[in-house]
């Protein structure tokens, strides 16, 4: 008798598979039973590979390559399935990997072996349902892994359902699972998966004295294995009938213990019979202890997302009611790390005059204290701008009681506790939490009619002004120390006018440093961002009769969502700054606008005159520094003059006026800068005054002299300028034609 004909007698068929050239020999018997007809033939991997079940094929693949490494056989088990997708057959397969070597002397490998058809337990015996994998213990391995790392993936319980309702175990891969959760008393579903909805509804509030599987697990905290219906109606004669609906034959109850507290209960159910062999009952505990670890772990999670977020919204004011005249957006954003809480926030304060306060500011740290101390710092904040004080004297009083309140966590309690001759258990706080904090603030005071802003600053960010025509300015102000470094620190009060259609950006330096960015480099990023026409009331288009070059209102909401994508969005992982690290840091960012005929509420422009330009600042005799900010502030108001060498000749008038200011006056140089008029053909405007009223006068400076060519200055470089006597002292003031010094010019 050949052996050929032996095989076919007992369903055992033989193939070949060619792994470098991807074809599969196969006999008669052997094509048959992966559900071909029955004769001999050679074909490609990928017709033989359909053949397989999706999981099985998967399974094989690891265990051919480790048969290959360690020199073995390759055993598993496989299920053959038509091309309607149904399981026809499951057949063992046992094949020895060989190494071959190519033409070009690649090295790869053939599988010789044989595949057998395995009879299926029949319905209602209780025959062990054997692992799709031959190598038992190898696929458990595994298959553990696999689990385990999914489940410390899991972020949420949600996930970890997902991921328990996704596993295979090798072999005896449950149809139904069920995670049950305990409240008090009773038993609840967390999740289930392999069931219709609404088939949890009699197990969603049940009470542990109920005689249910899941419910003595919790109760004992010791795994129930059902391997059979009877066992089931026999242990469980109450419950029976809930479970009998569900056509499962066999069913596994695992406690869910962490740290020794049973904290719920899993349920595995089966549509084959199982019989729970020890290596079965080893998984399923295995995955037992994964699961609530992860469950537990989700829900710790979950518990801080809920405790930072709700502290945030606690903390984060609302903006109120809206203000006739004005719009108002701000954001908040996290840091990205720890528990997403920070120092940074922002406040809207109705004030007893009728005016608003906006206040936005920063304490030191990104840490729970950090969050403490700013809530603490807000409602104070609050409070004093309730009772009326001005700005300088809100911060005033801030800054002491931000100091005390360090001061006076700085001695420990605990120091020196029971016997006095060393440090008590305080000793080991955090020496960071004890220390001194500081905070950053800026206040304003708006009045809603007028647009009038009174703005007191303690070492935050100057404020961004967008012009009605796109423009953005630096505003600078006077300012003192930060919040709780010296008690007693006065902060002085810059006032300026928010013009019709103007837009004022307070932010703290999350904003403008996260990326790597230094305070130059940032506001580049921001100011791109601002005199962007991107966030467009709507995204209208320009209305008829507009000149070229015409600016649309900022829509606020979404010039709030630019500036934040800006610094976290995907772009901003492409532009970092200077700096080689990104720091992140928290980002709280307001925005206020000045509605008027351009304002960004959605009113068209009525006119195509380009809106004026204007900037105010004021020098004072004890910060000379300054002066390179009024030469920055012209030099930004100038931005897109056509020719740079006005824009020179203009900042060179600048700086020689306020300097002659200070220099030979005793007062304050209030500098005034106005450009109008269409693009091309614009008109600059400033003034500076001053407090005295002494006149210039042109003098002849030696070749060697250092002063005395302001006026000649004057002369030769603006179209027209002079002195305008006023109340009390002068004003001086010249004017540029945009590039009619150019045209004007005789060619020498």
């Amino acid at each position: 008798m050949r052996t050929e004909d032996v095989l076919a007698a007992i369903a055992t068929g033989l193939w070949r598979w060619d792994n470098a050239s991807g074809m599969v020999t196969l006999d008669g018997e052997a094509a048959r039973l992966l559900g071909l007809p029955a004769e001999p033939v050679v074909l490609p991997e990928v017709s033989v590979r359909s053949r397989f079940h999706p999981v099985d094929w998967n399974e094989i693949n690891g265990i051919v390559n480790l048969a290959v490494a360690e020199g073995t056989l390759a055993e598993a088990r496989l299920r053959i399935m038509d091309v309607d997708g149904r399981v026809l057959r499951t057949v063992r397969s046992r094949s020895k990997p060989l190494e071959s070597r190519s033409a070009d002397g690649r090295v790869d490998y053939e599988l010789i072996g044989t595949i057998q058809e395995i009879a299926e337990p029949q319905p209602g015996t209780t025959a062990a349902h054997t692992p799709i994998t031959g190598d038992w213990r190898r696929s458990r391995e595994a298959f553990l892994l696999d689990a385990g790392r999914a489940l410390a993936e899991a972020r949420s319980t949600a996930e970890v359902l997902r991921v328990a309702a996704s596993l295979s175990m090798p072999g005896f891969s449950p149809d139904g699972l069920a995670v049950f959760g305990v409240a008090g008393e009773r038993l609840s579903i967390i999740g289930h998966h392999g069931h219709d909805p609404g088939d949890e509804e009699p197990f969603t509030d049940m009470l542990l004295e109920t005689d249910y599987p899941a419910a003595e697990v919790v109760r004992t905290g010791r795994a129930i294995y059902l391997a059979t219906p009877e066992d089931y109606k026999r242990r469980f004669p109450a419950t029976w009938p809930l479970a009998q609906r569900f056509d499962r034959v066999s069913w596994a109850f695992l406690p869910l213990t962490v740290a020794g507290r049973t904290m719920g209960a899993w349920m595995a159910a089966f549509k084959h019979p199982a019989s729970f062999s020890p290596d079965e009952r080893s998984v399923l505990t295995t995955v037992a202890r994964m699961l609530a670890q992860a469950l537990q772990r989700a829900g710790v999670a979950e518990s801080e997302r809920e405790l930072t977020t709700g502290l945030q919204r606690s903390m984060m004011p609302q903006l109120g009611p809206e203000i006739p005249g004005m719009q108002i957006a701000a954001r908040y954003v996290p840091t990205g790390g720890g528990l997403q809480v920070g120092g940074d926030w922002y406040d809207m304060i109705p004030l007893p005059s009728g005016r608003f306060a906006l206040v936005i500011g920063d304490v030191q740290g990104h840490d729970v204290r950090a969050a403490g101390l700013m809530g603490q710092l807000r409602i104070a904040v609050r409070a004093y701008a309730s009772e009326g004080h001005r700005p300088d004297a809100v911060l005033s009083r801030a800054s002491r009681f931000l100091a005390g309140l360090c001061t006076s966590q700085d001695s420990d309690p605990y120091e020196d506790a029971g016997t006095g001759m060393g440090p008590g258990p305080g000793a080991d706080l955090d020496a960071d939490f004890q220390s001194p904090r500081f905070a950053t603030c800026l206040y304003v005071e708006c009045d809603p009619k007028t647009g009038m802003l009174e703005v007191a600053r303690a070492g935050h960010p100057d404020p961004a002004i967008r012009m009605t025509d796109g423009t953005v300015l630096m505003r600078p102000t006077a300012g003192g120390l930060p919040l709780g470094i010296v008690p007693d620190t006065d902060y002085p009060t810059t006032r300026f006018t928010l013009e019709p259609g103007e837009t004022m950006m307070l932010c703290t330096d999350g904003l403008i440093e996260t990326g790597g960015h230094d305070l130059d480099t940032g506001w580049a990023r921001l100011r791109a961002v601002l005199e962007s026409d991107t966030h467009g009331s709507g995204g209208a288009p320009e209305p008829e009769g507009a000149g070229a070059g015409h600016f649309r209102p900022p829509h606020l909401e979404r010039l709030a969502d630019l500036l934040v994508q800006a610094v976290h969005g995907p772009s901003s992982h492409h532009t970092t700054g200077p700096l080689a690290d990104r720091r992140e840091d928290d980002i709280a960012v307001v925005l206020l606008s000045r509605e008027g005929e351009e304002c960004g509420c959605g009113t068209p422009l009525t006119h195509p005159a380009r809106p004026a330009r204007r900037t105010v600042l004021t020098v004072a005799q004890a910060e000379p520094e300054r002066i390179a900010g009024a030469r920055r502030q012209v030099r930004d108001l100038l931005h897109d003059w056509a020719d740079a060498d006005q824009v020179d000749s203009a900042v060179l008038m600048v700086s020689e006026m306020v300097t002659n200011v200070l220099t030979h006056t005793d007062g304050d140089a209030l500098l005034v800068a106005e450009a109008v008029g269409e693009l091309g053909a614009r008109r600059l405007r400033v003034e500076v005054a001053d407090g005295s009223d002494e006149l210039p006068h042109k003098r002849h400076p030696g070749e060697m002299s250092s002063s005395g060519r302001g006026v000649l200055l004057m002369e030769m470089l603006a179209d027209s300028w002079g002195v305008d006597p006023q109340g009390e002292g002068k004003s001086i003031w010249f004017e540029l034609h945009e590039q009619s010094k150019t045209d004007s010019d005789p060619v020498v």
